[in-house]
């Protein structure tokens, strides 16, 4: 085959990529595009941060492609109709994709696949999907022993980048990407693209894997790896990543978290409704609408300093660290009562990462709609808070009018004297403290 279409999709680097390998033995020319979707755009995918990130990405790998004598072609539309276009026009003969698990992803594929030959490779996740599947049913429906089975698969071999990948003479880049101004990007969003993940990369597995399993949790300390955000825009390859972490100190903890997150995508495989629709009905009457309880959440002005604090960061930095979100999530459908979806769509609009099968998957387990095997769990904000922010650093951190608290009060503020509350200008609890 003479030439032959590589469409990028959340897959945005270079090394270990099956589809952009396959590309390149497939044909004499390789198309690398990516299409800008409007209609995603302008949907809560299209939040500000996001938008930010992946600009970020496409610019790193267009300078990617340069070094390796090829063009990345940009265009903004209906990716089937732009990608059709393009094959047409250099007679391309199939198109090779990385395989999602998403209505959205689904449907882009069987379009596709209704004009011209696709090729779907693995490259999203550690193991894809349907790799390992239960002995009755479609998908695990429980973490652990889905973990057993991860973890005795074998993996594919992690792929190097391409010395070159050549592309048809006169090939138009498309879009320039620095013509987009994105307005509303939080004020210390994380740099997106391949360069700046795998640095990350290197200096986490460095410095700090090692206090991974006994520290992850740990709030102020932040010692979890921050790389949701590359490896829900596949600027960093979920493979290579689990493979270079296991067999080091700490690296089963972060191997474990990695299958959660396959676990989720193989879950969302057979449930692509996990960001609308309960995994597990509840059909739990305590539901229910409270604006002004919702608004103060989203803002960070519960009264409740642990949650205010998570809330807070994820305004700041479009990140949040791990246990904060479950303590964030546990508070709005926990205490408040307030449906998930409410809490996913928030998250959504702010999150760099905001991967689907994995926002809306531990939305659903925090919300006892998921896959937890314990869907009654509740997370008291208070014994959090004392066990995994002791002294209170993580709070004054993102709450800083609680700065000059100490220790015995910054979790518990309503408990100072009234004058000393007041000149703290911060609100008072919501809701009754629990128990």
């Amino acid at each position: 085959m003479k030439t032959t279409i590589l469409l990028f999709t959340r897959d945005l680097r270079v090394h270990d990529h099956p589809a952009l390998h396959a590309a390149c033995e497939d044909a004499e020319n390789v198309v690398p595009l990516f299409v800008l979707d409007d209609a995603l755009l302008a949907s809560p995918a299209g939040a500000p941060n996001r938008v930010r990130f992946l600009l970020d990405g496409l610019d790193d790998l267009r300078k990617s492609l340069h070094e390796r004598g090829a063009e990345l072609v940009v265009r903004r539309g209906d990716p089937v109709a732009e990608t059709l276009a393009l094959a047409r026009h250099h007679d391309a003969g199939r198109v090779h994709l990385s395989d999602d698990v998403s209505e959205y992803a689904r449907r882009r594929r069987e379009r596709l696949e209704r004009e011209i030959a696709v090729a779907v490779h693995p490259g999203v996740t550690v193991v894809p999907p349907g790799a390992v599947t239960p002995v009755s049913g479609d998908h695990y429906k429980v973490f652990t022993p889905y973990f057993r089975a991860w973890s005795g698969l074998r993996w594919r071999p992690v792929l190097p980048a391409p010395e070159a990948v050549r592309v048809p003479s006169g090939l138009e880049p498309g879009i320039d990407l620095a013509t987009f101004d994105v307005a509303g990007v939080s004020p210390d969003l994380m740099p997106g693209g391949e360069g700046a993940g795998r640095e990350r990369v290197r200096a986490w597995l460095r410095d700090h894997l090692a206090e991974y399993e006994d520290g992850h949790d740990d709030l102020p300390g932040d010692r979890t790896s921050r790389l949701s955000p590359y490896l829900r825009f596949g600027c960093v390859s979920p493979l290579e990543l689990a493979t270079a972490a296991r067999g080091r100190e700490g690296g089963f903890g972060f191997a474990r978290q990695l299958a959660w997150r396959d676990f989720h995508h193989q879950v969302t495989a057979a449930f692509p409704r996990i960001n609308r629709d309960d995994y597990r009905p509840r059909d739990d009457a305590r539901w229910h609408d409270d604006e002004d309880a919702l608004e103060a959440w989203r803002q960070g002005r519960t009264g409740y300093p642990i949650v205010d604090a998570g809330m807070r960061q994820l305004l700041r930095e479009g990140f949040m660290h791990n246990r904060a979100r479950m303590i964030t999530a546990s508070f709005l459908t926990r205490n408040l009562h307030i449906d998930w979806r409410h809490g996913l769509r928030h998250f959504a609009s702010l999150l760099a990462d905001g991967d689907v099968p994995n926002n809306a998957g531990n939305w659903q387990w925090i919300a006892g709609t998921g896959n937890d095997t314990r869907p009654n769990r509740v997370m008291n904000p208070l014994r959090q808070a004392s066990r995994f922010d002791p002294k209170g650093d993580y709070v004054r951190e993102y709450v800083p009018e609680l700065e000059p608290v100490s220790p015995s009060f910054i979790h518990t503020p309503w408990k100072l004297p009234a004058g000393l509350r007041r000149d703290l200008g911060y609100p008072a609890p919501i809701i009754d403290p629990p128990d």
